[in-house]
């Protein structure tokens, strides 16, 4: 971890609670462990437009149309350690949509990299033309 690790405050998060299935037993049969884990991107004001819509953005499918991200957790069979396990994915996300895209920088291809390019045609021309009919010259 980071020493900039930025955290979605516990209040903005929603938490239902649900039967996992897999293995577990007993345990998996009566005791709610998996957790889904909802936070409302598009409606929080934590964030500024540009990384609220990078966030957006960056949780695909996991996210809503109404910009709600959804994060399903029961990969532990504790309900605690699996609430803790969203949390924890939801910030990598949001730290990840903090960090801003470099810029592309328009750069011109090199004089090598042209001839390069003209002789790996030059090559698959002939590669290509000698595929035609045969002729039959005596």
């Amino acid at each position: 971890m980071t020493a900039s690790r930025r955290t979605v405050p516990e209040e903005a998060l929603e938490f239902r609670f649900f039967r996992a299935g897999g293995p577990g037993g007993q345990n998996v049969n009566k005791v709610e462990t998996a957790v889904q884990l909802r936070f409302d991107a598009a409606g929080s004001l934590l964030f500024e437009d540009d990384v609220r819509d990078r966030l957006i953005r960056l949780a695909g499918q996991r996210a809503t149309k109404d910009g709600v991200i959804v994060i399903t957790a029961q990969r532990f069979r504790a309900q605690e350690r699996n609430r803790q396990d969203a949390i924890e994915r939801l910030n990598d996300l949001v730290d990840r949509a903090h960090e801003r895209p470099k810029p592309r920088k328009a750069t011109r291809p090199t004089k090598a990299s042209k001839e390069r390019r003209l002789t790996g045609k030059a090559v698959r021309a002939t590669v290509k033309k000698s595929r035609g009919r045969v002729r039959m010259d005596d």
